[in-house]
């Protein structure tokens, strides 16, 4: 059920044990609300534990209180009168779920997340679930720390591309703004999160090898098969190295992280790729959505291609034409060993 800011922060008020969480694959927003809402709650006196059930990776661990956030160990439980879960809908928070049977309050900016679930507020026009705990800071009365501020303005500045994308709206930097007067230096948020090891600037260049265009240069993708995810710390900011070529409409980041389980991240200039991944699973924004395939890597490239070349033609982003050769023509016609 939808409800309003005013309604989940009253619910985060009446709540003493909270179980704070985001989904897999955690990004700068998720890591940050994450870590925002487990201080905020504990300085409201609050009993708060965060779980996300897979790695940080390293480039966000800096933030505040990181060493905090667990993952979920088996038959491990919890006993919470909530479940807060930030930055996505439930169905992608793993074994987190596992931990308790605590009713669910589902914050969250993805207009993808329908709420089938416990209680959501979502503001699907906020840049970043952090600007959705930006405000709710304001309905708690709740002190912004010089730390909290850290966590909301990397989930802001990571979310829009450092304030490059097309989510970066007035009241997003006016939220970065007061973030920055609370003690944050975006300077040194910027070199951190962009930081890379010397091997995984060398794993980068395998990455971008794997890079290949289809249909007409309109769409671009980069595959991570097993043995190179094994060997890159965080394949967070790859996308956006394939997404500025020039005459892609749309981009995907597709990583094999084990046997028959892929992860998609798609970008786009303008095609609804949150209908893409809605299609495979997944969900998003109109511009950046993402999607996990249980298949393997092969299988889910072909589905992948497939699925966005339908939706393209459907939607008048393609015409035959536009395919440089017949497996891109006949789409209806490919197979896939494990149907």
């Amino acid at each position: 059920m939808k409800i309003t800011l005013q309604l989940a922060a009253a619910k985060l008020r009446a709540a003493d044990n909270i179980l704070v969480t985001a989904h897999i694959n955690p990004d700068g927003d998720a890591i940050g609300s994450t870590l925002a809402m487990l201080q905020i709650l504990r300085t409201m006196g609050k009993n708060v534990v965060a779980y996300i059930d897979d790695k940080i990776p390293k480039n966000f661990t800096v933030m505040p209180f990181a060493e905090e956030i667990r993952q979920p160990r088996e038959d491990e439980k919890f006993s919470a009168d909530l479940l807060v879960v930030l930055d996505t809908s439930p169905d992608r928070i793993g074994n987190v779920k596992n931990l308790t049977d605590a009713p669910i309050l589902n914050i969250d900016h993805h207009i993808t997340n329908s709420g089938d679930e416990g209680d959501l507020y979502v503001d699907a026009n906020a840049a970043a679930t952090c600007e959705i705990i930006f405000q709710l800071c304001k309905e708690l009365d709740a002190e912004i720390s010089k730390n909290v501020a850290v966590c909301l303005y990397t989930g802001l500045a990571t979310d829009t591309g450092f304030f490059n994308y097309s989510n970066t709206r007035p009241s997003t930097l006016r939220a970065a703004a007061d973030l920055v007067e609370a003690g944050v230096e975006p300077n040194l948020i910027s070199e951190q999160v962009e930081i890379r090891s010397f091997r995984d600037i060398q794993i980068l260049s395998a990455a971008l090898q794997t890079t290949k265009l289809f249909y007409g240069g309109k769409v671009a993708g980069m595959f991570i098969d097993r043995e190179l995810y094994k060997q890159v710390e965080t394949t967070e900011g790859l996308i956006d190295l394939i997404r500025v070529i020039d005459g892609v409409e749309v981009a995907f980041l597709l990583t094999e992280k084990e046997r028959d389980v892929c992860r998609v991240s798609m970008r786009s200039k303008g095609v609804e790729v949150s209908s893409i991944a809605k299609r495979l699973g997944g969900g998003g924004h109109v511009r950046a959505a993402g999607c996990t395939i249980n298949k393997n890597l092969d299988t889910s490239k072909r589905l992948l291609i497939r699925t966005i070349g339908e939706f393209m033609i459907e939607n008048g982003y393609l015409r035959p034409l536009d395919f440089e050769n017949r497996e891109e023509i006949n789409l209806a016609d490919m197979t896939f060993a494990d149907e």
